[in-house]
């Protein structure tokens, strides 16, 4: 008989109300969860622990000392404990030093692949804070109380069961808990997207081999390797790596229950202690942390970049410091099976931002242009608002393949899934709305439909990677002056360093007598003529001639720009842009930039030209663009009978009021 999952969460959440007082509810976190995992395994080896101890009583009699190899088969779990020990017979004595005692006795007991999960909780801390708060006795009783077996709690209800704790606990503490673990529908969608293309695929494999760079509590792994498992014989191998202590210490009990290689899951930064280097799979998915800033292993990306280029992860180019979303995506682009081995797909939780943000030439756009260029991307999968637990944001799916065959090449599928949703009776932090199964499968069919056959649909649309692509052109019109001298030219000039310095103390009165003697004059329209004259004051002053310094700072105060003025040029006789009119214009990648120029610019300014020397490339996908539908706005007759409705209900409420 199967536990309800509520039951199970309330249970153990009354196990918190024991340490109110000795600990703050942002700690309680670090008592629940390794409690929760050691009742887990403990129930796991309840089966087998006679069969182990006999065995070790035997090992014992024939002097072998390394029994690792042999306990593991006896315990037929990949884990074991050595002692007779259980949480039930520790809380026999209500010795709070002995049931300390014994407790560590127990922990060390079990093999190195569980004693390890219990380090990374600081398990031994706790231990030590229960027992002088006289509360370790009762903890350990009412876990002992609580039945974690496999045959009343599947591998998928503990999984929640961890997911809700945390989430639980992040609020009470204001973390962040959408860093730990995604929303199982949202798996359940990413996975079928993910691998639904490769059924047929699926039952050739002998192994397949999945990596998730920021995998949590391990739900997309589970997830992912379910699916595979219901299709397939073939060997299933999860990797992993975590940055976050209690959900590596998770996801590796996980694994361990289930009998797999914990060895696979790594702790550490996936940027900057890269546990897979070598390494190539399959399939990749991840849902990295929305927006993460790197700059405290700046030093080390960008060494990587330079001095890599593409041997390394992050050849393609950096995004801007304070969000990190498109270095976890050239991470497992370069974990990718490469398309000489079999190739590989991908699945990435993205925020908006890696979609357009930065311009022409940015690290992202540069970025966004190596995957398009390189016919990476599959699709991308808009999703409903409100899904996930620490943030309401629009999100989206990525998929990415490096073994598209050639019905597949050269496009691109975007799914519009963000009214595929219904609301939740109960919210759930931020998380205010769930995809149902029979959306998840209409969403499923859209996208394959899509993929396989091309088929549009209304909220389905098929590109060419180049129709995300475009030039960013720096349209010049020319510079027009007139020349004149006013009272702010000469506060200017006054005002100016260069003629204030020590250098020129003696030229600055003259100068600036002979400007003021021009001041009220009609505005001269040709530089020439404006140079004459000005040559003529100086002379009238004394001035043989004005250093190049000093003329450049007077002809900047006395130069006007003018509509009417005159088109100035450089020394070459090159007709100078005037920084002030210059505009920019996004021009799709498909379009000659001239044509562009002819048929959109010149018939508004004549006189504008395209400066080719700082023409850039760049890439954005503005998903919601091709998929906004145009509302026309109420009739205007409309709107002011609803007005003057609302201005009688007023003066109903006001009459009211008054009387």
């Amino acid at each position: 008989m199967t536990a309800d999952q509520g039951q199970l969460e309330q249970f153990i959440w009354q196990v918190a109300d024991l340490l109110r007082g000795s600990y703050s509810q942002a700690d309680y976190r670090k008592v629940i969860l390794p409690f929760t995992v050691l009742r887990r395994l403990e129930c796991v080896l309840e089966p087998t622990r006679d069969a182990v101890l006999a065995e070790k009583e035997e090992l014992q009699r024939l002097g072998i000392q390394d029994m690792d190899l042999m306990l593991t088969q006896a315990s037929g779990c990949g884990f074991y404990n050595r002692t007779g020990l259980t949480l039930k017979r520790i809380a026999v004595n209500t010795d709070q030093r002995i049931v300390a005692t014994n407790l560590r006795t127990y922990l060390a007991a079990f093999s190195e692949n569980a004693r390890e999960i219990f380090e990374y909780y600081e398990f031994d801390n706790q231990i030590e804070k229960l027992r002088k708060a006289d509360l370790l006795y009762q903890v350990v009783t009412a876990f002992a109380g609580i039945d974690l077996s496999p045959e009343r709690v599947s591998n998928h209800q503990m999984g929640y069961l961890f997911e809700n704790l945390i989430r639980r606990f992040s609020e009470l503490s204001n973390e962040t808990a959408g860093e730990h673990f995604t929303p199982r529908e949202v798996v359940e969608l990413m996975v079928n997207l993910l691998l639904g293309p490769d059924e047929e695929r699926l039952r050739d494999e002998l192994v397949v081999r999945i990596l998730d760079p920021a995998c949590g509590t391990g739900g997309m792994l589970t997830a992912a390797e379910e699916f595979i498992k219901e299709r397939s014989d073939a060997k299933v191998d999860v990797f992993g790596q975590e940055i976050n202590p209690e959900s590596y210490a998770i996801s590796r009990s996980d694994l361990l229950i289930k009998g797999e290689d914990v060895g696979h899951i790594e702790f550490g930064n996936s940027f900057t202690e890269d546990r897979h280097a070598g390494e190539r799979f399959h399939y990749l998915l991840a849902n990295p942390p929305f927006g993460v800033n790197w700059k405290q292993f700046k030093d080390v990306v960008e060494t990587e970049h330079k001095v890599q280029g593409f041997d390394g992860r992050f050849g393609a180019g950096l995004p801007r410091v304070s969000d990190g979303s498109l270095l976890f995506l050239q991470h497992m682009v370069h974990h990718m099976r490469k398309p000489e081995e079999g190739g590989a797909r991908m699945a990435i939780v993205f925020n908006g931002s890696p979609l357009f943000t930065g311009g022409a030439d940015s690290g992202e756009s540069n970025i966004r242009r190596w995957i398009l260029e390189n016919d990476l991307l599959e699709g991308i999968v808009a999703l409903p608002e409100q899904l996930f637990y620490n943030t309401g944001i629009a999100t989206y799916f990525w998929i990415l393949s490096n073994r598209k065959d050639e019905a597949h090449r050269n496009r691109v599928v975007l799914l519009d899934a963000r009214d595929h949703w219904e609301r939740m009776r109960k919210s759930l932090g931020e998380k205010r709305r769930h995809i149902t199964p029979a959306q998840i499968r209409e969403l499923t069919d859209l996208y394959l439909n899509a993929l396989e056959k091309g088929e549009e649909h209304p909220k389905v649309k098929v590109f060419a990677p180049s129709d995300f692509g475009y030039r960013r052109i720096t349209v010049e019109r020319p510079l027009k002056l007139r020349f004149e001298v006013t009272e702010e030219a000469l506060a200017e000039l006054e005002a100016n360093r260069t003629l204030a310095g020590a250098k020129y103390e003696k030229l600055r009165p003259s100068l600036l007598a002979a400007l003021r003697a021009l001041l009220g004059r009609e505005p001269v329209f040709a530089k020439a003529d404006f140079d004459a004259l000005l040559k003529k004051m100086y002379a009238n002053e004394g001035i043989a001639s004005v250093p190049a310094p000093v003329s450049k700072q007077v002809w900047n105060a006395v130069s006007v720009p003018d509509p009417h003025g005159e088109v100035q040029k450089d020394g070459k006789g090159r007709t100078l842009p005037d920084p002030d009119l210059r505009d920019h214009e996004n021009v799709p990648l498909d379009e000659d930039i001239h044509a562009y120029l002819e048929r959109e610019v010149l018939p508004h300014v004549p006189d504008a030209w395209i400066d080719e020397e700082k023409t850039k490339v760049g890439y954005e996908i503005p998903f919601t663009r091709y998929f906004y539908e145009y509302v026309p706005p109420r009739p205007l007759e409309e709107i002011d009978a609803e007005l003057k409705g609302l201005e009688k209900e007023i003066q109903r409420l006001l009459s009211e009021v008054t009387e």
